[in-house]
């Protein structure tokens, strides 16, 4: 016996020690298969696109300017709400790439705290694979507390499934999602959601919002509910939505089970959009299960399709980098104010701009590098001109502490030994040689496909790279693309104003 129980933690032992010299396993993937197809939607391929064909040759176009960043769209069987989920997609410019779709919906199944992210695998459907994006999940998860992985939570759920197969049909482009379910009821676990995912509510990303409105009043009662609740989402405001869906009235309407079902996913969706300058909510199209030949008008469910568009505004984009020194201590206050908030509070703090002036205000990029002892410790920026610079640099201050990937999260200890850097951006310019880059001058961003990276100017000074160098690191080591891939790519330069505490704070 005694032998036996030797050889057997032998083995334990040098299990243990390969696994020290060779890493743990990788996580065996499993792909998350359809559980409504042949129910809500056609099991059988071909029978799908056709169906699909029908409900975009009848859908809503593109009705508003803008980018679109979000939808919201239903979940019904697609008899029902096909063609409203349709308009919903159809917003959507079918030739853009981007770096992450979000697919979003309330969990009909079972509740639980926070919000599950599928990072287990892909998710199949009869139109084939939807690949995840894995590492962002799984960075998702790490980061962020009122994130969990709980597979089960998609197991049995027609909510995100159903709007896959829209993904599919009507993006010509490759894309990845991330899955997300949310289990909580709790409001202000929402808008822990929303902190956690505001980094990417951007042109870059799209947010797809999977909800039905009201369920089983009779059809003249529902036209007047939903157009309520829509109202109410239009405008943006968190309390006003939640006000609406709470209408003490509604217990005089016969059936009434609910205005809005994925009212969390939804809530979320209003706390981002709020902190978002330049956002606006438009109803595109609307029908009730009545109005299908397959419903009846006593008992009927809600369904809207709606965009979010990111309006881009002529004139506010910072013409100059005339930043006084006034203007750089208040940025570098916000910065460190805001870091200290959130990783207190675990949210970000709201900024009344009244008492900013027009250059804190204008739109441009802007980057905010984290050092520690003089290392990198976090470093995340934005390119894009459309929000106001003091809310990009309050956004990239925070994700620099807690969203950058190769670095563990900030902890709150350590910010008296943090210096804060801030780079502001001018407007990105595409170049057709890379003799216009000026090294030290001209940082570079480089896009092929979907693959994008970008450094600083401020790189080539350190690493006394040649200009090749810059540009086959930056297209290696960001892109991911290759030491050589920036010759097959486009390139862009920008130049950057970079101030930081030890210089402004002295």
């Amino acid at each position: 016996m005694k032998t036996i129980t030797n050889i057997i933690l032998f083995i334990l032992i040098a299990f243990g020690m390969l696994n020290n010299i060779f890493g743990q396993p990788k996580k065996q993937l499993i792909d998350q298969r359809p559980c409504v197809a042949g129910q809500f939607y056609p099991a059988e391929p071909s029978e799908l696109r056709e169906m699909l064909k029908a409900f975009f040759s009848r859908a809503k176009s593109d009705a508003h300017p803008g980018d679109v960043i979000a939808i919201i769209s239903p979940h019904a069987g697609y008899v029902f709400s096909g063609k409203i989920a349709a308009s919903a997609f159809n917003q959507i410019d079918p030739e853009k790439e981007y770096k992450a779709v979000f697919v979003m919906g309330s969990s009909h199944q079972m509740l639980f705290e926070g919000a599950s992210i599928y990072n287990s695998g892909n998710f199949i459907t009869p139109l084939g694979t939807v690949k995840v994006n894995l590492p962002l999940a799984d960075q998702l998860i790490r980061e962020n507390p009122v994130f969990i992985a709980k597979p089960d939570a998609f197991r049995n759920e027609h909510s995100l499934e159903v709007q896959l197969p829209f993904l599919q049909y009507h993006l010509k482009k490759d894309f990845q999602i991330i899955p997300i379910i949310v289990g909580t009821q709790n409001p202000s676990m929402t808008r822990q959601i929303a902190e956690a995912l505001l980094p990417y509510f951007n042109e870059e990303n799209l947010f797809v919002f999977s909800s039905d409105f009201s369920h089983y009043p009779d059809y003249r009662n529902a036209i007047v509910i939903d157009k309520q609740t829509a109202d109410a989402i239009v405008s943006k405001s968190p309390a006003k939505f939640l006000s609406t869906i709470r209408m003490g009235s509604d217990k005089n309407i016969p059936n009434l089970a609910t205005r809005i079902c994925g009212w969390t996913s939804v809530l979320s969706l209003l706390y981002m959009a709020e902190k978002t300058p330049g956002t606006e909510i438009h109803v595109i199209d609307y029908m009730n299960s009545g109005d299908s030949e397959y419903g009846d008008k006593i008992r009927v469910v809600g369904y809207n399709a709606m965009s979010i568009i990111l309006k881009k505004r002529e004139g506010e984009k910072l013409k100059n980098f005339n930043l006084s020194e006034t203007d750089k201590r208040t940025l570098l206050e916000i910065s460190r104010n805001s870091i200290e908030y959130y990783l207190k509070n675990n949210r970000v703090y709201d900024i009344e701009p009244d008492h900013l002036n027009e250059m804190l205000k204008s739109y441009a990029g802007a980057f905010v590098t984290l050092n520690k002892h003089g290392s990198l410790r976090g470093c995340i920026g934005r390119l894009s001109e459309d929000m106001p610079l003091y809310k990009v640099v309050q956004n990239m201050a925070v994700a620099a502490a807690v969203n950058d990937y190769r670095f563990e999260r900030l902890k709150i200890s350590e910010m008296k030994d943090i210096e804060i850097e801030i780079s502001v951006l001018s407007p990105l310019k595409k170049i057709k040689s890379i003799e216009e880059i000026e090294m030290g001058r001209h940082g570079i961003y480089i896009k092929k496909g979907i693959q994008t990276g970008t450094f600083l100017p401020q790189v080539a000074s350190h690493t006394k790279w040649t200009r090749e160098e810059f540009l086959s690191h930056c297209a290696r080591d960001k892109a991911m693309i290759g030491w050589d891939g920036w010759k097959e790519a486009e390139i862009f330069t920008y130049e950057a104003v970079v101030f930081s505490e030890k210089d402004i704070l002295k």
